[in-house]
């Protein structure tokens, strides 16, 4: 059992002089990506207020970043496949830094629109390449956790880029918050210039190619998944404020707590997660969502106290987030000649997740189920996910791979093979 075109070998290897460095490098970018697709939900009253909007209205800039993100991961990564996944990288910074300054001197609300859409075109395929880069620069067994590291930069702008990013959004104006992002987007760029290594185009990599991972069965059932079993979180996130304040008995001053508790949880998640898809990709991906889902359950329990609230949270995002890493490697293990794109898509299957979680929250609330009926609903999302990647296992074994998206220690090494 092999893959056919493996992402690196021995020729194309990175070396980085400082690998902690170069992973730090990659994960500046996720804290500023995850900076101004957070910080734009808080802001909302005062963009609306600057642009002479309602904030229904204003809400539609989430909706064009996201449907950027949707767009632009698959298109760029695509295009993209035969240039050095470095300058690639280098590139999409650039771009994403331009989109945020546009952000900060449009004049009206249409061209502000535009610029959101702008913004969220290289979130996706920056966040795909990025993890085939860091995991080329460590050893075969530590891939999961270099993955991990350039969304620990994601995890961390829950926790400090974004309660900073409002603040001065409330205080010095809301595109100063933009113009900070813009400024940290150009200073990852200049950061993976000087510290990541030359990272090469796969050999033979192109459109066609990249397209070609969507012929996998099971690049699609991963997505699907991702999508239906972090919906369920969604449904529970988009609604976190009005829930805590409805049922928990904390005021709307205690949110930013309730918050900076999900970002830690992510923080958690992300190197747990980790560690975790070192050893086994695949009892990662179940054992993880099954917690997941159960960890939601609970937390239409946990809501109702003031202090077992922050527990609740922090236990969803936790489990949340430690299956990125095995979701990521299990894509980019099936993808085999398309990884680029493959590894890009997870982003874009997140935010369809983030669309569908929140619709489906907001419907079961509309309907007079109340503010715990999300988490129920949530949890029933994650359940369905845990039998999507059942069908993933049936499937792969039935094709004779019984290891194979498992993923234990010496199948990892394929991925990124040592000869």
């Amino acid at each position: 059992m092999g893959v056919d075109t493996p992402a690196f070998d021995d020729a194309h290897r990175q070396r980085a002089i400082s690998p902690g460095l170069a992973l730090a490098a990659l994960a500046l970018g996720g804290f500023a990506i995850g900076t101004t697709e957070f910080a734009a939900m808080g802001l909302l009253p005062q963009i609306a207020a600057g642009m002479d909007v309602s904030e229904p209205r204003a809400g539609w800039l989430i909706s064009a970043y996201a449907l950027g993100v949707v767009i632009g991961a698959p298109v760029l990564a695509g295009l993209g496949a035969r240039l050095p996944r470095k300058t690639m990288l280098i590139a999409l910074m650039i771009a994403f830094a331009i989109g945020n300054f546009l952000s900060v001197v449009a004049p009206t609300f249409p061209l502000l629109f535009a610029s959101r859409f702008l913004a969220g075109l290289p979130h996706g395929a920056y966040f795909g390449i990025a993890a085939l880069v860091a995991a080329g620069m460590v050893d075969p067994l530590k891939r999961a956790r270099a993955v991990s590291m350039v969304m620990l930069g994601l995890s961390i702008a829950n926790v400090v880029g974004v309660p900073l990013a409002t603040w001065m959004g409330q205080h010095l104006g809301w595109r100063s918050a933009f113009l900070v992002v813009a400024a940290i987007g150009a200073a990852t760029a200049t950061a993976v210039m000087v510290l990541v290594p030359f990272a090469p185009a796969q050999p033979g990599a192109s459109l066609r190619r990249e397209l070609g991972s969507l012929r996998s069965a099971q690049v699609w059932l991963t997505l699907a998944a991702a999508m239906v079993g972090f919906g369920g979180v969604f449904a529970v996130y988009a609604y976190i404020a009005p829930t805590v304040t409805a049922l928990s008995g904390l005021t709307e001053a205690a949110v930013p707590l309730i918050l900076l508790t999900f970002g830690l949880g992510m923080v958690t998640g992300n190197i747990l997660g980790g560690r975790l898809a070192d050893r086994t990709v695949l009892g990662t991906l179940i054992g993880g969502i099954t917690a997941m889902a159960a960890m939601l359950f609970l937390f239409s329990v946990l809501v109702h106290g003031t202090v077992t609230v922050f527990i609740g949270v922090y236990l969803v995002s936790t489990t949340c987030s430690l299956l990125f890493p095995a979701v990521q490697m299990r894509l980019m293990h099936f993808a085999r000649e398309g990884k680029s794109l493959a590894s890009s898509l997870i982003h874009s299957a997140f935010n369809i997740a983030n669309a569908l979680g929140a619709w489906i929250g907001g419907a079961v609330i509309a309907a007079g189920w109340g503010y715990t009926a999300p988490a129920i609903v949530g949890g029933l999302l994650a359940v369905l996910g845990i039998g999507v990647v059942l069908a993933s296992v049936v499937l792969e074994r039935r094709q004779g791979g019984v290891q194979a998206g498992g993923f234990e220690p010496e199948v990892v090494a394929e991925i990124v093979p040592t000869h």
